[in-house]
């Protein structure tokens, strides 16, 4: 679109001292003569532009020149571009570079030197160890969806395994607990579902648009009853005190230490077979005292899993 590539190219003006039309051209595919116009219209706009003649010439800003940034202070432009910076490491889109530019270029030198101090001082990273350009991909679909009222369809694996086909108008991208959830509108449940990203599988966007409902995703998000599983368990985990520091990563201050010097946490959870996966992810250093049944689910699989190997 013309109007991104003129913000685009206001940008480079201002990062840079001065470019090359031909340079622009490449940049955005366009031809020199598209490139001269959208200076123009810079121009008209307002933006004083001035071309430098000779082998080092071509394309630059009046000196001195900043956007207003009366409306922001340099503190709330730095937490702008901090949440910005995060965004980026988790979805593939250039256009939240182009935001961290333009905010950073509302700033003359002095006061660009002290916003990149503030955003050096906290740092938001919401990709996983590794990084996960699966999940990327997913992300990368689903906004495009969005933002053009598609229908999509998917085979989803729900919590206890079983999977069904389905068909949704994707409305928004929820990250929770470094998870992330797709919130729409689903047609075999004729009701709204959040449904986990890392669960949906052959995501196809659909050549069918849909009307979009009316929905204020910030009073479902305070409604805690979309977090609460079906089955949640109160359950009691004795540690080794080898295991403090991974526990203390798990269940925070929640830690009681008994006289034998072991570690008691108690906590409510989903029952379901992650939770017997979890508990059986610390190996010998755990041992479940309530509640009995999930007591027993634990030795059964411990013991099938040691009939494996003997």
């Amino acid at each position: 679109m013309k109007i991104d590539r003129l913000i685009s190219i206001l940008v480079i003006l201002l990062r840079k001292e001065k470019v090359q039309a031909k340079e622009l051209a490449e940049m955005f595919e366009v031809s020199v003569r598209t490139i001269l116009r959208d200076i123009e219209a810079l121009n008209l706009a307002g933006i004083p532009i001035v071309t430098y003649q000779g082998a080092n010439g071509g394309i630059g800003i009046a000196d001195g020149y900043r956007i207003d940034k009366s409306v922001l202070t340099n503190q709330e432009i730095a937490a702008i571009v901090t949440t910005l910076k995060g965004m980026s490491k988790t979805i593939p889109d250039t256009q939240y570079e182009v935001l961290i530019d333009k905010f950073k270029n509302i700033l003359p030198t002095p006061q660009l030197e002290i916003l990149n101090s503030k955003v050096n001082q906290f740092m938001i990273d919401l990709s996983p160890w590794g990084g996960n350009a699966y999940i990327k991909e997913k992300l990368s679909m689903l906004r495009k969806a969005i933002e053009s009222y598609k229908l999509i369809e998917f085979s989803y694996r729900d919590v206890n395994g079983k999977v069904t086909e389905r068909k949704a108008e994707p409305y928004s991208l929820v990250l929770k607990a470094q998870k992330w959830y797709l919130y729409g509108w689903c047609h075999i449940r004729q009701d709204f579902r959040f449904f986990k990203i890392s669960r949906m599988k052959e995501i196809k966007v659909l050549d069918i648009s849909f009307h979009p409902k009316e929905i204020v995703l910030d009073e479902i998000l305070l409604d805690n009853k979309w977090k609460v599983p079906s089955d949640i368990v109160e359950i009691e985990l004795v540690f080794d005190e080898m295991m403090a520091n991974i526990v203390e990563e798990w269940f925070g201050e929640n830690i009681v230490r008994t006289e034998e010097g072991k570690l008691l946490v108690k906590a409510i959870m989903p029952e379901n077979d992650w939770l017997y996966g979890f508990i059986l992810s610390f190996g010998a250093t755990v041992e479940v005292k309530n509640p009995p049944h999930i007591r027993t689910i634990i030795a059964e699989i411990s013991k099938s899993i040691y009939e494996k190997y003997v």
